[in-house]
């Protein structure tokens, strides 16, 4: 079974959605998860990244299938706190 990283590393999408959350990634800050994951105490990086992935994954699906609902800054903001709680996860484990 792949660790939490392996999975983030394998994902696959398209080339302007990675490039808008890179830029996103770099001014990231763990309070815009409230945004995303709901007000309360705020999990510790992995558990937040695995529910991250849950809704992202089904928000792609949504993309996939060109559902009406798909949001595009909402994938975007997604896969910004994506990145910026794996870049937590490595500096926390290092």
């Amino acid at each position: 079974m792949k660790d939490i990283l392996g999975l983030l590393n394998d994902l696959r999408r398209p080339r302007l959605l990675i490039r808008a959350a890179r830029i996103g990634a770099q001014d990231y800050r763990r309070a815009h998860l409230h945004r995303l994951l709901g007000y309360g105490t705020l999990p510790r990086p992995g558990a937040a990244l695995m529910k991250l992935i849950e809704l992202e994954t089904d928000l792609d699906d949504r993309r996939r299938s060109d559902d009406a609902g798909y949001s595009v800054s909402r994938h975007v903001e997604l896969l910004v706190a994506m990145m910026g709680e794996a870049r937590l996860l490595r500096e926390a484990r290092s």
